[in-house]
């Protein structure tokens, strides 16, 4: 293992943040309760992958957005120690105040030069109603923005790809979509296990360039058709 003088390399902050739409559409046929399910099963296995990897300090949070966008969870939490609280579902969907809030918090500081790529994963069912442009690029005029990796999970057919992929920025790497509770859950768990095992493990690093490129290698999504004899959205 690298050393640095005086002993073992030090841990490297990974921060994990969940961009959550509580509009009121997410009310509809179970998706908020689903979404919520699906983060309580993630948080197990999220704390698996930071045994695994003694090196990153994985830190989670959350962001909701529906008319304005607030901190859920406003402290960076150590994974070890992080919970859920059930999310509520009403108003609009103020997508772009949840990406400047979130810009706020990559800038340096609060931000450090030595952390690993955040993890930024954007879950919505529907259309924006401020100024997403805005917001994005706020999140990408920072560097720690354009070296994010950037995961959107669609839910349901009302969900808007085209924004949900701008907000990736990779064409290479599509939003996920979710048209039920269960793919919902397998998607928030490769999130939560496949994803942030690539992003805190000895080989991520964050390069030194500015242009948005995959710092981290992103596995592969396990095909999942499933589609369950109750609600399809």
């Amino acid at each position: 293992m690298p050393q640095r003088p005086g002993g073992e390399l030090a841990t490297r902050p990974l921060h994990f943040i969940w961009l959550t739409d509580c509009s009121g559409s997410m009310s509809i046929e179970g998706k908020i309760q689903a979404l919520n399910t699906a983060i309580h099963e993630a948080i197990p296995h999220m704390k698996n992958i930071a045994d695994e990897n003694p090196n990153a300090d994985i830190l989670v949070r959350a962001v909701k957005f529906s008319s304005g966008a607030q901190w859920h969870i406003s402290q960076a939490t150590p994974v070890d120690d992080f919970t859920w609280t059930d999310l509520e579902a009403d108003g609009l969907t103020d997508m772009g105040k949840a990406l400047t809030m979130v810009a706020e918090q990559l800038k340096i500081p609060p931000m450090t030069d030595r952390a690993l790529p955040p993890v930024l994963v954007l879950i919505s069912d529907g259309q924006p109603t401020d100024n997403f442009g805005e917001g994005l690029s706020a999140l990408m005029d920072l560097p720690w923005g354009k070296k994010a990796v950037r995961v959107a999970i669609a839910i349901g057919e009302d969900a808007d790809h085209e924004v949900l992929q701008k907000f990736i920025g990779h064409s290479e790497l599509k939003p996920l979509q979710a048209n039920n509770a269960e793919q919902l859950v397998n998607h928030i768990r490769w999130v939560s296990t496949a994803v942030l095992k690539s992003a805190s493990s000895p080989a991520s690093q964050a390069d030194d360039g500015n242009s948005p490129g995959l710092n981290v290698p992103i596995p592969s999504l396990p095909d999942d058709d499933s589609i369950s004899s109750g609600d399809v959205w």
